[in-house]
């Protein structure tokens, strides 16, 4: 199939963006790397009468250490954020859950911003961003307002924005201090690169004696949203993360999950993949927090 008639418009800043899309009665889109727009389009599934592309706007990329954090544009290129020294160093976490989004080529054109934009449940860069509380940044004609990953993804591919808005950047705070921090990130999927059937994110800090002083852990695709599993995280804290800690806290996670059975598994499969690649998360952040010494 092909896409219904649309009109387009490629602005030059963020605010003739805003101006374009406050045409409400035109159902504008916006469009970046156009990695989900594009096939949503050819298969009709969308029909937005005025396309709206931002990729010409500058201040919309780029990657920035800011505020004891560090900030993406929203048109950044995943690819781009993949290999940037900022962030390999500052958000390991993100670095390889990037790894697994899509393939070479899809990384190439897809946006950190439009995946977060699309929020699909089992995405890679929402995971991250809720299990970091990331802060969102939002544009409009009338002004800015900014939002916590959480706060921003409501459901499967539903988000808080709000018509005439963009999301225009994403800052994910650093862990500081004298504790070594640690990445990890696991994921299923029927093949490599495929949609995630499950996925799990994990970052920790481990002072001198190998215990855990701070954890951030989530879950994709085990619950309609990507969630924080904050009393995994407060169970971890204090403790040397090892197995026989971590197992009591994730085998009480079953109340706590909801995932849906679809074609590629049951929901009962999902939360025996969900608790395995947790743990699994969780040990391979110790590990490389204990190789960063």
């Amino acid at each position: 199939m092909k896409a219904a008639a649309f009109d387009f418009v490629q602005p030059s800043s963020i605010d003739e963006a805003c101006r374009h899309l406050a045409r409400t009665s035109d159902d504008p889109q916006i469009i970046a790397g156009g990695q989900s727009l594009m096939p949503m389009m050819a298969m009709r599934l969308v029909r937005p009468g005025l396309i709206v592309d931002i990729n010409k706007i500058e201040a919309l990329s780029g990657i920035a250490e800011q505020d004891g954090g560090v900030t993406i544009g929203a048109c950044t290129r995943q690819a781009d954020a993949e290999a940037s020294p900022i962030i390999r160093t500052q958000l390991p976490l993100l670095t390889k859950a990037l790894r697994f989004v899509g393939h070479d080529q899809t990384r190439n054109r897809g946006t950190i911003g439009g995946s977060l934009a699309h929020a699909d449940p089992s995405a890679e860069i929402c995971l991250t961003a809720i299990a970091l509380d990331a802060k969102l940044t939002l544009t409009s004609a009338k002004g800015q307002r900014n939002l916590t990953a959480a706060d921003f993804i409501l459901g499967p591919m539903t988000t808080a924005i709000e018509d005439g808005e963009i999301l225009t950047a994403v800052s994910l705070p650093v862990w500081t201090g004298d504790d070594r921090v640690g990445a990890g990130f696991q994921e299923v999927s029927s093949r490599e690169s495929d949609f995630a059937i499950v996925a799990a994110a994990a970052q920790v800090s481990i002072d001198a004696d190998g215990i855990c002083r701070r954890a951030a852990i989530a879950v994709a695709n085990a619950t309609p949203t990507p969630i924080r599993l904050t009393a995994l995280e407060d169970g971890l804290v204090g403790h040397k993360p090892t197995a026989a800690a971590i197992d009591p806290h994730v085998d009480n996670l079953d109340t706590l999950l909801e995932p849906e059975a679809d074609l590629h598994a049951s929901g009962t499969a999902r939360i025996h993949i969900a608790k395995t690649l947790i743990r699994r998360a969780i040990l391979e952040a110790a590990e490389d927090a204990k190789a960063n010494d």
